[in-house]
């Protein structure tokens, strides 16, 4: 079989994720690989497509390699994936799949996405190989990789895959109307990078969009939104934003907190965008995902590490396309929200009625800056943060910034240090294994597991008793 591995790793032949490739290169001779560095060489794949053409025609299984960054993919690896669908390349019938090293924070999405774009194409996808950074060093890893391998080679052979969705009609994509014409075009005439609405409203609320210029239907939705929004609002338009690249995975952030380009954006994150009462984030679908440039800012915001520096902070999104359909974006957005703790005021999408759920995220928005709303954390906050906390704990000594707010914030919340619960399990678990002792207690052990909360409902019985006398 011809392997091409399509390393969407901005650090080419460094990346960690690419060692997997070169291992079942050597274990498994009798196939051709050959790697391609598109994340690293993106810039010039988008004046020159022709060597991808040429690979992929080459090509019986095409592999991409890559890291995963913030729930998908790299943002290079997004141009790329951006600059195959719109190239000549023959994939349809190519057979794919994916191989990613992580510590499994929301790699779920990230395979995903690339599964999606690559049916799309009308590739024959077959699952992929989603490994921690350091399973290849273990004979474990080692195992896994070349019985992946062995099974994906096996599965073409049987003509296996995954199944492509059925094609779907495009949505037809309601119109969006403005609040009075002058509202409209004051706010279609602020819409700059950075611009500020021009009104004596108070408060701050950042809107963060890569809208293009001729996207009027984006337009139009965050102007409704800055229009019935009684907060002062100004947007940052990324497009505009003087990008020098995409994240490197260089780690030059991990101890001071400074990204290694020199474009400024580290400040400017701080300083310009996480200082507002609330962000918004406004975009199109394109390619089911927020698109890469959007994507490169949130890579970028790596400049403040795992740490939650947003947290409390209520946030919405202004999206324009077929957001009901987006399954795993429906993903990303809620788990974004969660990990970040963040409260969520709702996504106002253009498919059906656009005014109505833009007036209702706008309400939601407005409730929760003015009475400090927020939300416990569910799975996807949890599970995303033990992640986190576990990993911080064990490179403390390299990620010293998210080390020290880890520990000022309190989410070493280790469940082998709560020693009295530990006991309190072990009495509870003995009384368990005695039939004949639970038989005996009958329905004590439940009044006992409601006493604290029912000492709390007593608590809130009096303090409302007490008010009601003093009235």
């Amino acid at each position: 079989m011809n392997i091409l591995v399509l390393n969407g790793s901005p650090k080419g032949q460094y990346s960690i994720t690419l060692q997997t490739s070169l291992y079942l290169e050597v274990k498994r001779p009798k196939h051709s690989f050959r790697v391609i560095h598109v994340g690293q060489r993106i810039r010039a794949m988008e004046r020159d497509f022709s060597e991808i053409r040429e690979a992929v025609e080459w090509a019986d299984l095409l592999v991409f390699s890559y890291p995963v960054y913030t729930f998908i993919a790299p943002s290079q690896l997004h141009k790329f994936i951006e600059l195959l669908k719109a190239s000549d390349a023959a994939t349809a019938g190519k057979y794919a799949t994916q191989i990613t090293t992580s510590k499994h924070f929301y790699d779920v999405t990230a395979h995903r996405y690339i599964q999606e774009n690559c049916q799309d194409m009308g590739m024959r996808f077959i699952r992929g190989l989603s490994a921690d950074m350091d399973d290849l060093t273990m004979p474990k890893g080692q195992k896994e990789a070349l019985a992946f391998f062995d099974h994906v080679i096996w599965q073409m052979k049987k003509g296996i895959y995954e199944p492509a969705p059925a094609p779907q009609a495009p949505a037809r994509h309601a119109a969006v109307t403005v609040p009075g014409e002058k509202a409209a075009v004051q706010n279609r005439r602020e819409s700059g990078p950075a611009g500020s609405a021009a009104s004596d409203k108070p408060g701050d609320v950042v809107i963060v969009t890569d809208c293009a210029s001729g996207d009027r239907q984006l337009a139009d939705m965050i102007a409704r939104f800055r229009a019935v929004l009684p907060f002062a609002s100004r947007i940052v338009n990324l497009r505009e934003y003087p990008f020098k690249g995409g994240c490197l995975g260089c780690f030059h952030c991990a101890t001071s907190g400074k990204c290694v380009y020199a474009d400024g954006f580290d400040e400017y994150l701080r300083n310009h965008i996480q200082t507002a009462q609330a962000i918004v984030y406004a975009f199109s679908i394109q390619n089911h995902s927020m698109g890469p440039v959007f994507k490169m800012y949130d890579d970028r915001q790596f400049c403040n590490g795992h740490r939650t520096v947003t947290m409390g902070m209520p946030m919405g999104y202004l999206v324009s396309g077929s957001y009901s359909r987006e399954f795993n974006l429906q993903m990303i957005v809620e788990g974004r929200a969660q990990v970040g703790g963040n409260y969520l005021a709702g996504v106002a999408a253009d498919e059906t009625d656009p005014d109505h759920a833009i007036d209702q995220m706008a309400a939601n928005l407005t409730y929760a800056i003015k009475r400090r709303y927020a939300e416990p954390q569910n799975f996807y906050g949890v599970g995303g943060m033990k992640i986190f906390r576990d990993l911080i704990y064990l490179m403390q000594g390299m990620m010293k910034a998210d080390h020290r707010f880890y520990k000022a914030h309190g989410q070493y919340d280790f469940p082998q240090k709560k020693k009295g619960t530990v006991i309190k399990m072990y009495l509870v678990g003995a009384l368990l294994s005695q039939p004949a002792v639970m038989r005996k207690m009958g329905n004590q052990m439940n009044e006992g597991m409601l006493m604290p909360y029912k000492k709390v409902i007593e608590r809130a019985k009096a303090g409302a008793a007490s008010k009601q006398a003093k009235k």
